[in-house]
């Protein structure tokens, strides 16, 4: 799991009818393991900080524990009017703690494991669901993963085939882009953070006219680069369209022979970096995604998920782990290795129900359709 967000010298913000995606910096220590989540109150607003800033506030399962439980209590608190979400120090969130689950399915410790994807899957479809606010995150297929936390939804509802794009070759937008795309719909320097929150901390509403229009007035115009892939958003549909990961390849090497274009050959040498089974599984993940809400997505990648975890088809997330977080020597050994060995069943296996002695996810569907 890794954030979509990468932090330069701005802020995005996301605000949609009652929802809003803030993501702020700010410095604080972190003392123990209360600290991890720490909560600042205003008249009419509650804020979350995520506070692990030496860990990029990677999310363990104690934060999502405590997530869960204070979102539901603010929801329910007719005082509150809208919730901000910030991270401490120099990053909003890293997505999930995925060397501390390293550790856990190397240790043999699956139970921690299962709870791990349990606690943030339910976090992400509170979110999701949620009257107040709204945060997201997606994973690489650089690590041998696929794209979980809800990103198969996500993703797969973005213009074109750019989910396809994102989910296979791991690129992150910047607030540019994700303004441009509709994946933020506020933009603002990091010197005027205080500024917007503290106007935000003033208000005492729950109309989500008065909080987008609070927004809106410190809000800045921004366009992507020229060398964004937005505007080649043609070309990744052309490219990205295909039924399979070679057929993807294929096109793509053959409009690189055919223009010599940059950005072909950049995007190769990403496809070819990553797990050739990550690839394959991330694909179908997508398609099947464009076709269903966000809890029935939440359900499939958290079987998903246990399936990488099992080591039953391969080891490639630990093997990924290892190779970019831990020895940083970025050179995974991948099984298998080359996408040809790569076999349906393998695939299969990762969209499996689980055996009859492991339950699937359960989420509040039926309690949280009725009253959103």
């Amino acid at each position: 799991m890794q954030s979509i967000l990468r932090r330069y010298r701005n802020s995005l913000w996301r605000f949609n009818n009652k929802r809003s995606l803030c993501s702020l910096s700010i410095n604080g220590p972190v003392n123990d393991l209360d600290d991890q989540v720490l909560v600042e109150g205003k008249p009419a607003s509650r804020t979350a900080i995520l506070n692990r800033p030496a860990f990029l506030n990677a999310l363990n399962t104690y934060m999502g524990t405590r997530l869960n439980k204070l979102y539901s209590n603010w929801e329910d608190d007719p005082d509150i009017g809208f919730v901000i979400m910030k991270g401490s120090g120099r990053a909003f969130c890293a997505g999930g703690d995925i060397v501390t689950l390293y550790h856990l399915i190397n240790e043999g410790k699956l139970d921690a494991c299962k709870e791990f994807f349990r606690t943030l899957y339910r976090f992400i479809y509170l979110l999701g669901t949620y009257l107040k606010p709204h945060v997201f995150a997606t994973p690489e297929t650089l690590i041998g993963f696929h794209p979980d936390a809800g990103a198969s939804f996500y993703l797969s509802h973005l213009p074109g085939h750019l989910g396809e794009y994102l989910a296979l070759t791991g690129e992150k937008f910047d607030g540019a882009e994700m303004i441009a795309c509709g994946l933020a719909t506020h933009y603002v320097h990091t010197e005027r953070l205080p500024l917007i929150e503290e106007q935000l901390g003033k208000l005492v509403t729950d109309d989500p006219s008065v909080i987008e229009a609070t927004l809106e007035k410190y809000g800045e115009l921004c366009y992507p680069e020229r060398t964004s892939v937005l505007h080649r958003i043609e070309m990744v549909d052309r490219c990205f369209s295909h039924e399979t990961v070679e057929e993807i390849i294929e096109n793509l090497e053959s409009y690189r022979i055919e223009t010599n274009d940059a950005w072909c050959s950049s995007t190769l040498r990403r496809l070819k970096e990553v797990s050739p089974l990550s690839l394959k599984v991330s694909l179908r993940s997508i398609r099947e995604g464009r076709f269903q809400t966000l809890d029935q997505c939440l359900a499939r990648e958290y079987r998903m998920s246990l399936q990488g975890i099992s080591k039953k088809v391969s080891a490639d997330f630990c093997e990924g782990v290892r190779a970019r977080m831990l020895d940083k020597n970025h050179a995974p050994k991948w099984n298998p290795p080359t996408l040809e060995q790569v076999s349906e069943d393998m695939v299969d296996q990762y969209f499996s129900p689980l055996s009859v002695f492991e339950p699937d996810l359960e989420l509040p569907t039926k309690l949280r359709e009725a009253f959103n």
